[in-house]
């Protein structure tokens, strides 16, 4: 894999100035600093990871910065999701926007684009494609599977991080050179993947942070041409009990994915799981179908309660659930697990 080169002889005056502190770090200097503003990178999900690592790639000068997100902010994200406010929450607006609008406030020298999208089998390539590096914001593992069959059908690196409770890890992956994620993952119940959720015991935002940390540590490393510091190793860490540690994985050798090169996730093989990480509920897919949010708010206004819409999307609330309709179809409903149930208050509300 080969970055993108710096471009020009010396940065100008005043990025010189903005990145000073981190041009006189060793690893970086003025060379890798000009190989950053020329990069780019895309983090899939915007939740309390995503966000951080956001922040801290666009303040250290990534040139150019996709975030997707399906999400929008509630107030139950701010103890740890560091781009949001109260405002935001209030507004419902979507993680991807609200993301955008604070990181163009924060550096307004790169390209920072957040999309509302929920990241899939059939448009994967079309939002993945044509960046240096990815990284993993994600809740649920069914996209990360995702994210490594195109990471390795593509010869794209790309770096896992997740975290619940206080517990969180961490590893680079680059296809043909390292273990990918289906090798630690999928070979064996190794006790490196993280079932719960933050909806069933929580989480903390130090381990989130630290997390970020480490992950955009990485990316930083990658896209400054400095892949020899790389540390090849899966990281983990507990910032309750104080528990640090460092792993070589091993490359499986008959591993589904860079071994037999068998893509079932990006392929749409696989089902993906329906609990969003932070809530019960079931979001539901609706392809090629576009919704007029104000006519549907006038509609849906005699019968339903505590009925909110913006551009993006359409809030309400009926008897005990609450839905979040996307302009694009999509629906999230909260207070079920059941698709079923999910399927047909969708089909009483919105229309089958």
């Amino acid at each position: 894999m080969t970055f993108a080169a710096h471009t020009g002889p010396r940065l100008l005056d005043s990025l010189q100035e903005k990145y000073s502190r981190q041009i006189l770090f060793a690893g970086i200097g003025e060379e890798g600093q000009q190989r950053l503003l020329a990069s780019s990178a895309v983090i899939v999900g915007c939740g309390a990871i995503g966000a951080a690592a956001a922040g801290l790639l666009v303040r250290a000068g990534v040139g150019r910065v996709r975030i997707l997100d399906r999400d929008f902010v509630e107030s139950s994200n701010l103890q740890r999701q560091s781009l949001f406010d109260e405002d935001d929450a209030r507004s419902a607006i979507p993680k991807a926007v609200a993301a955008e609008r604070k990181l163009r406030s924060i550096n307004s020298s790169g390209a920072v684009e957040g999309l509302v999208s929920d990241l899939n089998p059939r448009n994967a390539e079309e939002l993945l494609t044509g960046f240096d590096l990815i990284l993993d914001g994600t809740d649920n593992f069914e996209t990360r599977f995702l994210i490594n069959d195109f990471a390795v059908h593509a010869a794209r690196p790309w770096i896992y991080a997740a975290a619940v409770a206080s517990y969180g890890v961490t590893m680079t992956i680059r296809p043909g050179l390292t273990p990918c994620l289906a090798c630690l993952l999928e070979s064996s119940s190794n006790g490196h993947g993280l079932e719960d959720t933050c909806d069933t015991i929580g989480v903390l935002g130090p381990i989130v942070n630290l997390i970020a940390s480490l992950e955009v540590a990485e990316a930083l490393k990658l896209l400054s041409g400095r892949s020899d510091a790389l540390h090849n190793r899966l990281i983990s860490s507990d910032v309750w009990t104080g528990h640090f540690q460092s792993v070589r994985v091993a490359q499986n050798p008959s591993c589904r994915a860079c071994v037999r090169r068998e893509f079932s996730y990006l392929e749409g093989q696989v089902q993906p799981h329906i609990t969003l990480c932070g809530r019960d509920s079931v979001q539901i897919h609706e392809r090629n179908r576009s919704l007029d949010l104000s006519a549907l708010r006038n509609k849906l206004a005699p019968t339903v309660s505590d009925v909110r819409c913006n551009e993006f999307l359409l809030c309400f609330r009926a008897d005990i659930y609450q839905m979040t309709v996307f302009a694009d179809g999509r629906a999230i409903l909260k207070g079920t697990k059941d698709p079923a149930l999910a399927r047909s208050l969708y089909a009483r509300y919105i229309g089958s």
